[in-house]
């Protein structure tokens, strides 16, 4: 299939993104400018809160969502972690997104507004996220969550800290995750696959732009075989969360997360995985110029529904 009409017309108005020839700061600023005139109105919530978590590098910011018809008793919860290369992204960039997902999956969605590289290098990312899962846990009661049911969720840098947690939530003996939610993940930091250099250029993310955040997020290349970097190496994948794995076929990414939910799947795990044609790296958060964006919210809404026990 060739790229789809809608996502022609926002490559048509897509400039190329500077990776490593702006200071980050501005970066950030620039990516934030871009992406939220893409995205649909937000919807309404029952409610919104800021809190802040004690994480390991000191305040972890947070921002907590009640869907806006939540089902009486204790919620399911969606701690999601953002996208943007482990280096770019906010609570703020993601807030259309989380509310849509809280109203669709009937679930309290606590989003991480975890350190980014290059102040913060690996593991900073990770070990944010284990500490928000571990406070979700923690404040159960407090926030009317069940702490039965907690799923993981993130796209491309998150869907890298969603793997990656995942396992180490496995091998801590930590409570399991309902789902991992990992929509175009990053899960191979080691290797450039086939779809790294088919989709190299043209694609909104790009074959230059991805090494340059792997360099921004790393300190050495010998990180790059860690399996809290590249799930995808992990010595196994057994006994992990049932996942979710959505990938986009004109992504440099596309192989890897098609890798990882085969591999997932050798291992036993339940897995349901889309790859969505005639999409790009970015799009299930662009639903004010795509139309599909809706449709694969609604695809992972209902997962986590299933997985929650809603549906």
């Amino acid at each position: 299939m060739t790229v789809h009409p809608q996502v022609a017309k926002v490559l048509e108005g897509a400039g190329r993104v500077p990776f490593g020839q702006l200071p980050v700061a501005e970066l950030r600023t620039a990516y934030e400018a871009a992406r939220l005139p893409l995205q649909p109105p937000r919807p309404a919530v029952a409610s919104v809160a800021e809190r802040i978590v004690d994480g390991p590098g000191g305040p972890l910011p947070i921002r907590v969502y009640r869907p806006a018809a939540p089902a009486p008793g204790p919620l399911p919860v969606l701690v999601y972690l953002h996208g943007g290369g482990w280096v770019l992204g906010t609570l703020e960039g993601y807030e259309t997104l989380c509310r849509i997902l809280a109203n669709g999956a009937g679930a309290i969605v606590v989003s991480v507004g975890y350190r980014l590289a290059p102040e913060h290098r690996f593991p900073a990312a990770l070990e944010d996220t284990l500490a928000a899962l571990d406070w979700v846990q923690a404040e159960a009661a407090a926030l009317g969550a069940d702490p039965t049911r907690v799923a993981l969720g993130g796209d491309s840098a998150g869907g890298n800290l969603t793997a990656a947690a995942a396992l180490v939530v496995r091998d801590t003996g930590r409570p399991p995750l309902a789902l991992q939610v990992l929509i175009y993940p990053a899960v191979d930091l080691a290797e450039e696959w086939p779809s790294m250099a088919e989709n190299a250029e043209g694609y909104l993310l790009t074959r230059a732009g991805m090494r340059w955040f792997v360099a921004q997020y790393l300190a050495d290349d010998g990180q790059r075989l860690d399996p809290r970097a590249s799930p995808l190496r992990a010595a196994s994948h057994a006994g992990l969360a049932p996942a979710f794995v959505l990938t986009a076929e004109y992504d440099p990414l596309r192989d890897e997360g098609n890798a990882y939910a085969a591999r997932l799947a050798a291992a036993g795990v339940p897995v349901e995985h889309v790859c969505w044609p005639g999409m790009v790296h970015p799009f299930v958060s662009m639903g004010g110029v795509i139309d599909a964006a809706a449709a694969a919210q609604a695809r992972i809404c209902d997962a986590l529904r299933r997985a929650f026990g809603a549906e």
